[in-house]
């Protein structure tokens, strides 16, 4: 599927007036919704509109007054949900376990702020892999991204959609063991300087330094966006976050976070796997692997992630880092 396909009249009936209700998307506040409409297509195909904030409380533009990447992945996650319940009558008390989740963005340019609101649309296909009604669906969403008619990214995520019972019987049988819980001692971390990690307050760092080479994740789980609404596990989102932050760390080119003349640096490409729950009470531990080296100015790196928690491993992650040109960037 291409923006070529699709009728200029169909974007034409998307509105951006308002927001679609909250609860269509599993979020508690209303600030938190991005999409603002959708229309089928016929085949499983749809578009989704949304409208993207020129501020927000924690993905805010970077120092190149480009819009934070993790708002397009929470766009095709809102998609993912909303299409679920609007279009394929999966209840709404039904739980989303996403198992992998990948974006590129081919245009950060066109994620630049400007005087007004960016409205993308997201060109979105729905796949079932395997339904079993009404109590397990699993599916995948991909879509294409376009802001202001030019297609500038595409992302996909997939996910398991249960009811409570079976959710409960889930979460049950895959939290960690004695033994496991045994396997590894937390160890006491510090938190890292927001700065250090691309944030702005100090309440936003969710990675905490345990030795020279070695980072953990600690559960925000009073942060009004990452922890939008109560949940028993530590959501995707947040685990992004945490990758996100340490990539923001190993990126610098300086021992001094915030020095002037150090290149922006933008989240271009990620795939997230997710392989066990991680639970809220113990710290997850990153493992980087060896080679990452910071992009120099216009160039980009690869840097691959594996996150543990009392001693089974959780996720995997792989990031394509860019280090924008000087003439990118904002005085």
């Amino acid at each position: 599927m291409g923006s070529s396909d699709i009728p200029e009249v169909s974007r034409h009936h998307l509105s951006h007036l308002q927001t679609v209700p909250r609860h269509m998307v599993h979020r508690a506040a209303v600030s938190e919704v991005f999409l603002t409409d959708a229309q089928a297509l016929g085949g499983d195909r749809f578009l989704v509109a949304a409208q993207w904030p020129r501020d927000h409380a924690l993905y805010y533009p970077d120092n190149g007054g480009l819009t934070d990447p993790l708002v397009f992945v929470e766009t095709v996650r809102q998609s993912m949900v909303y299409l679920a319940h609007a279009y394929y009558d999966i209840p709404l008390t039904h739980h989303f376990i996403g198992s992998d989740f990948q974006f590129e963005i081919t245009d950060p340019e066109m994620f630049r702020v400007t005087d007004v609101p960016l409205q993308p649309v997201l060109e979105a296909r729905w796949t079932e892999l395997e339904s079993r009604p009404p109590n397990r669906v699993s599916l995948r969403v991909d879509v294409e991204l376009t802001i202001a008619g030019s297609v500038c990214g595409r992302g996909s995520v997939s996910a398991i959609a249960l009811d409570d019972k079976r959710y409960r019987l889930l979460r049950r049988r895959g939290a960690p063991s004695a033994a496991d819980a045994e396997a590894q001692v937390p160890q006491q971390g510090t938190r890292i300087p927001a700065a250090c990690v691309g944030r702005l307050r100090e309440k936003d760092c969710v990675l905490e330094r345990v030795s020279r080479s070695d980072w953990q994740i600690r559960a925000a789980v009073g942060h009004a966006i990452l922890f939008d609404h109560p949940t028993d596990h530590v959501p995707m989102m947040m685990m992004l976050e945490g990758f996100r932050q340490l990539g923001h760390l190993l990126s610098r080119t300086s021992s001094s976070c915030g020095e002037a003349g150090e290149p922006t640096v933008f989240l271009t490409a990620a795939s997230i796997d997710c392989l066990a729950f991680a639970e809220l009470d113990a710290p997850v531990r990153l493992q980087v692997h060896s080679g990452y080296e910071p992009a120099s100015r216009g160039g980009s790196g690869e840097l691959r992630v594996d996150a543990a928690q009392s001693g089974r491993g959780v996720a995997t992650a792989r990031m394509v880092w860019a280090a924008l040109p000087v003439a990118e960037q904002v005085a």
